[in-house]
């Protein structure tokens, strides 16, 4: 991709892409609130899902322009003849912090044919993995945050019952991280399957006393470990 791209949204998807074209001597622009925005072949809109439609006005005629909403289909860029999306399916604190250094970062696109083969030439030359998604934009964005906001999520409430038992706070991210990685790892390779603990061995006695334990604790921990439990016998069965 030899023509300048033009990213919109200085927040830590845009600076983080544009940190990636920059180390790769690929041209680009990237624009914050209020910027004119040049002619380019491809506008990537990085910002937040309630600008995308207002971005897309100020954005010339004639080029692709994408979005990097996952929720979102291509409805708030009517105005452009060729539109799609670019979503990687990652977390990206921002380049000041690090990129991710996960070998495979998929990414998913969508649009008319002109659009997904731009957001699939900039996912290529952006090192990520570019997938489509031709489905529910809503179910395949639940996913996402089902795998990644929730998995932080249960990794901190985790964190919070290992300090109940006596751990030091600083340490219970370390100690706890290897386990939830290989079994996310075991999880993607096998399903249901990989599943471990009590509730695969049917320990209902188990299960009770880390309820117990846990509303003693905090009772809206303990409603949600019980939730989850519930689902993961579901899962089991």
């Amino acid at each position: 991709m030899n023509s300048p791209i033009a990213i919109v949204g200085p927040g830590r998807l845009g600076r983080s892409a544009a940190h990636i074209l920059q180390t790769k001597g690929i041209p680009h622009v990237l624009l914050g609130r209020g910027q004119p925005i040049p002619e380019a072949p491809v506008t990537w809109l990085t910002v937040p899902d309630r600008e995308i439609e207002l971005a897309a006005e100020s954005v010339p005629q004639g080029g692709v322009v994408l979005h990097a909403s996952g929720a979102m289909d291509t409805s708030p860029l009517r105005r452009h003849q060729h539109a799609g999306s670019l979503h990687p399916l990652m977390t990206f604190p921002g380049p000041e912090f690090g990129l991710p250094t996960e070998d495979r970062i998929p990414a998913a696109v969508a649009g008319d044919p002109a659009a997904i083969q731009a957001a699939t030439s900039l996912a290529n030359t952006l090192g990520f993995t570019p997938f489509e998604v031709p489905g529910n934009r809503a179910l395949y964005h639940a996913a996402a945050v089902t795998s990644g906001n929730f998995a932080s999520l249960l990794l901190v409430e985790a964190g919070r019952m290992l300090q109940a038992a006596g751990v030091p706070e600083a340490e219970t991210g370390p100690l706890l991280m290897p386990l939830a990685i290989a079994s996310i790892r075991s999880a993607a390779q096998h399903g249901a399957a990989a599943l471990t603990g009590p509730i695969a061995r049917g320990d209902e006695a188990v299960i009770q006393s880390h309820t117990n334990a846990l509303k003693e604790m905090d009772p809206e921990l303990a409603d949600l470990y019980r939730a989850l439990a519930a689902a993961t016998r579901r899962m089991k069965s």
